[in-house]
Order: C-alpha cells, then sequence, then structure tokens
C-alpha cells in the first residue's frame, strides 16, 4: 500500500510588479516564486519530490501572513520580513540563500562581493546559480544581487521586475 502524498498548500498572490505562487509546508513558507519564472516546473517538481508532496490550492496561516508581509512591503511600510522559510536545495545554495537575508533592504551587492563576503571569491558562478535558483524570492532577497558593475542581471521574475523590486526600496538610485 502506497503512502499518501504530504500537502504543500500554494495561493497565488498578485503583486504590483507580476504574479507569484506561494507556498507552505509544515508551518513555514517554502516557495515564493514567480509564475512566469521559467524554472516554475523544475521548482515544482522539486519541492514536491522532496516532501513526497502534491499542491493543493488553499490558504494556510502561513500563507496568510506572507500575503500580509508582502502587502505591508509593497506599501513600502514593511523592511523585514518575520515569515518563518524552509530552504530546500543543496548545502552550498541553503549557504548562499541564508546570506541573502544579510542584505539589507535599500542596499545591493555584487556577485563577486558576496562570494567574498562568503569567504569562497572564486565561486562568482555558483553563487550566482545558487541564487538563480532560489525559491523565496523577495523573502530571500535575491534581487538586492548585482552584476559588479552595477547593471542587473537575471532574475525570475524579470530585469524590469528587479528594477521595479530595487527601486521600490531605493528610488534614489538608477540602474543600467
Amino acid at each position: 500500500m502506497q503512502k499518501s502524498k504530504n500537502i504543500i498548500c500554494i495561493q497565488k498572490y498578485e503583486s504590483p510588479c507580476g504574479n507569484l505562487i506561494l507556498g507552505s509546508y509544515e508551518g513555514k513558507l517554502c516557495l515564493c516564486d514567480w509564475e512566469n519564472d521559467k524554472h516554475r516546473n523544475k521548482i515544482d517538481k522539486h519541492l514536491c519530490k522532496v516532501f513526497n508532496a502534491e499542491y493543493k490550492e488553499e490558504k494556510s496561516p502561513v500563507i496568510l501572513q506572507a500575503m500580509k508581509e508582502l502587502d505591508e512591503y509593497f506599501a513600502q511600510k514593511r523592511k523585514e520580513f518575520d515569515i518563518p522559510l524552509l530552504f530546500i536545495g543543496t548545502d552550498f545554495q541553503k549557504r548562499v540563500w541564508q546570506h541573502l537575508l544579510s542584505i539589507p533592504y535599500g542596499k545591493t551587492i555584487s556577485y563577486k562581493l558576496m562570494a567574498t563576503q562568503m569567504q569562497i571569491p572564486n565561486s562568482v558562478r555558483a553563487v550566482a546559480n545558487a541564487n538563480g535558483a532560489n525559491a523565496i524570492s523577495i523573502f530571500a532577497p535575491c534581487h538586492r544581487v548585482i552584476g559588479h558593475d552595477n547593471t542587473l542581471t537575471g532574475y525570475g521574475g524579470g530585469i524590469e521586475t528587479k528594477r521595479y523590486l530595487l527601486e521600490l526600496e531605493d528610488n534614489t538610485r538608477l540602474f543600467k
């Protein structure tokens, strides 16, 4: 007899710069990804496999709190999040995503500086790839990582979404 599948609660969130898919599992946020992200299927399959779960469209206390915090963030009334996060990835990816949490609101760093801060200065590309695999956008602020020459580089929600988020946090900056 096959064990029944676990449930990952998911809900769509309409932000001012695009739709997000929020997901929670066992009281933690495990997903906040852009609906139009080219890696959506890969992320979904990975989460379901790791948790032996299936998605169920329903609100959970964590999703409701995430929506409230996102509303406050987009209204510029929140700079830090209180949601418990559940990162699913390799140990290296988790280390990179954990480092994202230390980048202050309104600040940016380059992938190169991030790798240096993590004491792995020769791993810029690996740090960039781990950023690209982040499934908890905004809460783990990968949008705050930019090119060393101040250029906006890849982002799951698209470059214009990245620009929007950075300008929301600090509208005195102009990005290339």
